[in-house]
């Protein structure tokens, strides 16, 4: 018999104790008051020194769907998504990581000790990334600043993201995109800015255009190449992190 999910209200409450615990635990002064929200009236806007990184993953079978009739394509989503949850929490710059998913493969990103907010039902893109901003935002404090990262970077490194969130801190919004150009794979809005986050078709330019200050990063960075086909994973072969090499097919 499967068990009762708990409500909404009872599960956010266990994640703002969790978002606690976690960046308590850290080596650093967090300012985060048990809570699991800031002092409002205390907070001065300080230049952006770390970053909560919030990563929305799909988390179902019908995930890389443009992948085809692959064995296991579920599985291989979720390796993809691991990689790229791993490689953001090994970021010196990376205070803590957010993963918005299903409850399917929750558990998984909370072994990897990431946040975790489970979408009951999930409803899309956006409403997925609106739920780990509000949650970031509820962990804001002075010098830190909310990034939304994909989760199909199976190729990026931590170092590649600090790089990133380096040149991001000295913009207010900031973005990253994908090799093609057109995409986006990162945007950054630091301490005392908000985000007005544009992702779907033409999304670079969309954020462009809503004030997000485009980073040269170059293109074969693996932080500007997410994947949507089996081809294009196949390519990055020889730079894949360690989950996504052992759940890629043979050949």
């Amino acid at each position: 018999m499967t068990p009762d999910l708990p409500s909404r209200e009872t599960a956010r409450a266990a994640i703002g104790r969790a978002a606690v615990e976690q960046f308590e635990s850290r080596p650093r002064d967090t300012g985060i008051r048990k809570t699991g929200k800031p002092v409002a009236e205390s907070h001065v806007v300080e230049p952006t020194r770390e970053w909560i990184v919030v990563i929305p993953v799909k988390g179902t079978a019908d995930g890389k769907s443009r992948f085809g009739e692959v064995p296991e394509r579920g599985a291989l989503a979720l390796a993809i998504a691991l990689d790229t949850v791993a490689a953001a929490l090994a970021a010196d710059a990376v205070a803590g990581v957010i993963v918005v998913t299903s409850v399917a493969v929750a558990t998984a990103f909370d072994e990897l000790d990431a946040l975790v907010v489970v979408e009951e039902a999930p409803a899309g893109l956006p409403a997925a990334i609106a739920a780990g901003i509000e949650l970031a935002s509820e962990l804001g404090a002075p010098g830190r600043g909310i990034a939304v990262l994909l989760g199909d970077l199976p190729a990026v490194t931590a170092a590649e993201l600090d790089a990133a969130l380096v040149l991001a801190a000295a913009h207010d919004r900031a973005m990253v995109p994908d090799a093609e150009g057109s995409g986006t794979v990162l945007v950054t809005a630091g301490d005392g800015a908000t985000h007005a986050t544009a992702f779907g078709h033409g999304s670079s330019a969309a954020h462009v255009a809503a004030g997000y200050v485009a980073l040269a990063i170059p293109a074969e960075s693996g932080l500007r190449n997410d994947v949507d086909t089996l081809e294009r994973l196949t390519e990055l072969r020889d730079r894949l992190g360690p989950n996504t090499t052992a759940a890629l097919p043979a050949g």
